[in-house]
């Protein structure tokens, strides 16, 4: 398969774990045989013999690898922040097997050459597998589209200029409707940048008490729910990245309830920290969009569980510790966020009781293999067959977040010296062991 770190895989088999692939409805004590990269068996006591390597994924989950849509992996460009080695590092102690990577690099990635220098890097250094998702408009500056169409031939599999909007509304048709000829989704950043100009986090009390400009839901609200308006017209599948206020909850939802293909996504600092995680000028907690309020938090996990945000992504955004120990309003946007994800998604939603590990593991791989097309090359599911692509879960090893411990090449977190449970024991790309924590 393309896009699959070029490394020789062996025979694996996995014992004893609870195998659960919400895209087939599996639940249930099983052992999964690989072989050749490939699925080869799902069934109770498979014998042992004649594997190269035996995972003892006893009290463990094994789940379909973890899928990411949401990545920047800085490269190129910006390897000094990261660079696909150390991201794909990150992403395999995380359990995530599949990244999706952000245009938003140095060219950005808007020719077909463009995703075949990612492609080939990925394939020569990665860890999992790395596909990209293209800009939308050239160098992502909104004014002409990209080449949509040789894009999505070169692999691309979904269109976005991340980090920017398309602001201009006749752009944005134009997009969409280029974009709906490919079979592919659009991925909007959410922000009408009229109204966030000088802004650094949300618009509240503690923006207030600091001096700082504040960042009004209304900026990503209207985003949304202009483009639901122009989905309308071209039935273009569309998906809110990082969505942080309760009333684009509420535009996803109707928009949803009418039958659009409308999706949305929730990254772990959505679902855990408010805005009062940035008092004190706390620059790791400042990101694009904005950390909002205790309602708003509410809010996208009552979306989580009712199914109208229907994606995870981390939204994973490095930076250096000398741009983020800047002066608040001066320091980049954006935290780290593949080494933590699951136990943060699982701290948010499952540790809460809203949904249970079948729906967290539905949300970390076929969801995102379906927004991105995956799932049509066997990804996000477990098939005998399929790409042996899998993650063996441990939910209930605790731990701390340490980041001195952290593999990618930046340290930006503001979850810092959290305890957490769950985390993955052994993450599994194309049949070969990418990480075990008991290597």
């Amino acid at each position: 398969m393309a896009n699959e770190p070029t490394r020789v895989p062996g025979s694996i088999l996995i014992k004893h774990g609870r195998v659960i692939d919400p895209a087939e409805g599996f639940d249930s004590q099983a052992d999964v045989a690989v072989r050749g990269g490939r699925i080869e068996r799902i069934d109770r006591g498979i014998g042992d013999q004649g594997f190269d390597e035996v995972v003892d994924a006893r009290d463990c989950i094994v789940a379909p690898g973890l899928i990411d849509p949401h990545v920047h992996l800085r490269d190129p460009g910006q390897s000094h922040k990261e660079d696909i080695a150390t991201g794909t590092a990150a992403a395999v102690f995380g359990g995530f097997t599949t990244v999706c990577c952000m245009p938003n690099t140095s060219p950005a990635l808007d020719t077909p050459e463009m995703l075949e220098v990612v492609a080939s890097r990925a394939g020569a250094r990665g860890q999992c597998r790395v596909f990209s998702v293209a800009a939308a408009t050239k160098a992502r500056a909104g004014k002409e589209l990209a080449e949509i169409a040789l894009l999505a031939k070169a692999g691309a599999v979904g269109f976005s200029d991340d980090g920017d909007v398309v602001e201009d509304a006749a752009m944005m048709l134009r997009a969409l409707r280029a974009v709906k000829e490919t079979g592919r989704a659009f991925m909007q950043h959410c922000q009408e940048t009229s109204l966030t100009g000088g802004a650094s986090m949300h618009q509240g009390e503690v923006s207030t008490r600091l001096g700082l400009v504040g960042w009004q839901r209304i900026a990503e609200e209207l985003i949304v729910e202009r483009d639901v308006r122009l989905v309308g017209e071209t039935g273009c599948a569309y998906h809110v990245q990082h969505l942080s206020s309760a009333g684009s909850v509420e535009v996803v939802r109707r928009a949803r309830e009418r039958g659009l293909p409308v999706s949305a996504e929730a990254s772990p600092h959505h679902l855990l920290l408010t805005h009062e995680a940035c008092d004190n000028f706390n620059t790791m907690a400042k990101m694009n969009p904005p950390l909002r309020e205790q309602s708003d938090i509410d809010a996208i996990r009552e979306a989580v569980v009712e199914g109208w945000i229907s994606v995870l992504a981390t939204d994973h955004a490095p930076h250096t510790d000398e741009e983020k120990c800047r002066p608040f309003e001066a320091a980049p946007f954006g935290i780290i966020g593949l080494q933590t994800a699951l136990p943060l998604y699982a701290r948010a939603l499952v540790e809460t009781g809203l949904i249970d590990w079948p729906r967290l593991i539905a949300l970390m791989t076929i969801e995102p293999a379906r927004l991105c097309g995956l799932d049509a090359c066997g990804l996000g599911a477990l098939r005998q067959g399929g790409p042996a692509d899998i993650t063996v879960i441990d939910p209930a090893m605790r731990w701390t977040i340490d980041r001195d411990a952290v593999l990618g090449r930046s340290k930006n977190t503001p979850f810092h010296g959290w305890n957490v449970t769950g985390a993955a024991r052994a993450t599994i790309v194309g049949g070969r062991i990418a990480f075990s924590a008991t290597a």
